[in-house]
């Protein structure tokens, strides 16, 4: 509807060119907007506003003007000037109606749009170290970047979803040591826990499949293991970690730590798609580097004279693209740095033809952004294809309570324990309500809670109530809207046409969330369509109206639920048939 009556303001602005010269940018300030008061008309335009200036008359003069020269449409009943010259356009009832059929005929496809033209956009999130299991924090990435990703496709995007797998590196030496210490133990050797290592019973548990697979083959004398350690927490993990590579020569090494990634990873992944969150690729960090994409990366940069030796060490000119200092990318010891991986994967993002490219990142990497941004820039790649968003962790509070989280040492919240007590549907529900940058405390009695007061339950009772009809209807022997035509003229009551211009808004509030990376559009736009609902139904007969009246607004509640299905979808929630 409003892309209707938007394209009756741009042919309005083409009418005008060549008399009224458009200013720089008029075209992106010229708005079409839904009126706040239906006395008012349907929607408004600020196109005299915007172009009075350039064309030397006062706004609604040109209004007048610009009223005068628009083509006729059916759509439209009545156009009036309001205040300095705004444009009001009142939609026909008949119109309205017509959205009806429209939704029905549509059904899960209303809402969908060419707005992406097909742009190739690739959405990297979650993303979380596979060193323990995922937590209540990584769940607000995962509900965000998968509801975002199917918010693209509807809005004609040709949106990819991707797991950046950190397989390599530091913190998985750390939990490689940190199993194969809890596997001494279940060996009767005697060890010690370092305080720097990673704890919770999932260690343990890794630790009892690794000596189901190997038996006592991996067992070391770890007598000497803690002797003469550094005082300092990393340098004392890392001599661990050399210590133990020693003991278990590369080959055990690689037993332990592939294991320990293999049980992790598989873990994740199970865990995501019960929670309905799918990828379409799961990109291993340890590719980079026996794939050869690192070098490559690195090569990259010294050619275009980016990279510089200082110490032994090379370095990223980081600060001639606006970071704060310098990077290392190679270690005097030949050793790359976890930078250098997450160049190269950004390197290799910008070559796989993305036309945007949307990095999810949890607000504890803000400050990786800068530098990210810099090498991208700096392997070639325009800036602006790179978008990086921060989502906030997630506070929960239960009983009044904050839970405290440590990944480390085994004190935490799992995301399966999150969706075990409150479900998948509003643990989705309740992370979408937010922007990602805002601060979240989530309230599990509220998620739990079945009232209005509970948005999730209050948009899904919606749904069941109008399926709860149709199940009436047929237990009746009543006439159904699969066997009979209605006749939508007979609606008109003031709850239904507003009913249905909250109805018409969905595909705006699709495209807008799509153009602004905002699900959260969709998930408050429900629960104002619920609201709407929830007062027609309290307010009017359904079953017991007269035949064809009852068809008609059997008509409506189904465009409705359809609509409360869809949207629910986006954001990865069901539409249950009862409640």
């Amino acid at each position: 509807m409003k892309q209707r009556i938007a394209s009756l303001v741009a042919r309005s602005v083409e009418a005008l060119r060549g008399t009224v010269p458009l200013p720089d940018g008029a075209k992106d300030r010229i708005q079409v907007d839904r009126t706040r008061d239906p006395a008012h008309g349907d929607y408004a335009s600020n196109i005299a506003l915007v172009l009075a200036k350039a064309a030397g008359m006062k706004p609604r003069d040109l209004a007048q003007r610009v009223v005068e020269g628009l083509p006729d449409c059916t759509l439209v009943e009545k156009v009036d000037i309001a205040g300095p010259g705004f444009i009001n356009f009142t939609v026909t009832r008949d119109a309205w109606l017509d959205l009806i059929g429209q939704v029905r005929s549509l059904g899960g496809h209303y809402g969908h749009s060419e707005a992406g033209a097909g742009g190739r956009v690739m959405v990297e999130f979650v993303s979380a170290n596979p060193t323990g299991p995922l937590h209540v924090g990584h769940g607000r990435g995962a509900a965000y970047g998968d509801s975002l990703v199917r918010v693209l496709r509807a809005a004609g995007y040709d949106a990819r979803s991707e797991y950046y797998i950190n397989d390599a590196g530091r913190q998985m030496d750390i939990l490689a040591l940190s199993v194969w210490l809890r596997y001494l133990e279940l060996q009767g050797e005697e060890t010690r826990f370092p305080a720097g290592g990673y704890r919770g019973d999932y260690v343990r548990d890794i630790a009892r499949s690794l000596a189901g697979e190997n038996g006592d083959e991996l067992v070391r004398p770890a007598a000497s293991l803690f002797d003469d350690l550094p005082e300092e927490a990393d340098p004392a993990m890392d001599t661990l970690v050399a210590r133990c590579r020693s003991l278990l020569g590369d080959a055990g090494f690689r037993t332990v730590f592939d294991h320990a990634c293999g049980v992790m990873v598989a873990d994740i992944r199970e865990d995501l798609a019960e929670f309905g969150v799918a990828f379409d690729c799961w990109f291993s960090e340890r590719s980079l580097v026996t794939g050869g994409a690192m070098e490559k990366a690195i090569r990259v940069l010294e050619a275009n004279g980016h990279v510089y030796e200082k110490d032994g060490a090379k370095w990223f000119r980081a600060t001639d693209f606006g970071d704060e200092k310098d990077r290392v990318v190679v270690r005097a010891n030949g050793a790359h740095t976890y930078f250098a991986t997450d160049l190269a994967y950004h390197f290799d993002k910008g070559e796989r033809g993305f036309d945007r490219i949307l990095d999810i990142f949890g607000a504890d990497h803000h400050g990786y952004v800068d530098r990210i941004r810099a090498s991208f820039e700096a392997l070639g790649h325009p800036r602006e294809k790179l978008d990086i968003l921060l989502v906030q962790f997630a506070v929960l509070y239960r009983g009044g309570e904050k839970v405290s989280m440590s990944t480390r040492e085994g004190e935490f919240v799992t995301l399966r324990e999150l969706r075990g007590e409150v479900g998948n549907d509003a643990a989705r529900f309740f992370y979408a309500l937010r922007r990602p940058e805002q601060h979240m405390d989530f309230d599990l009695d509220l998620a739990k809670s079945q009232s209005a007061d509970n948005p999730v339950y209050y948009i899904q009772y919606a749904h069941a109530r109008i399926c709860s009809v149709f199940r009436q209807l047929r237990e009746r022997g009543m006439e159904t809207l699969e066997t009979a035509a209605p006749n939508y003229g007979l609606l008109g009551e003031s709850r239904e046409l507003e009913l249905l211009r909250t109805l018409s808004r969905y595909p705006e509030v699709v495209a807008s969330a799509a153009a602004s990376l905002e699900p959260h559009q969709v998930a408050y736009y429900l629960r104002d369509l619920a609201t709407d609902f929830h007062t027609y139904y309290n307010a009017h007969p359904f079953l017991a109206s007269e035949n064809d009246l009852r068809l008609a607004r059997l008509g409506l509640i189904d465009a409705t639920r359809q609509v409360i299905a869809n949207g629910l979808d986006l954001l990865g929630v069901s539409a249950p048939e009862s409640m």
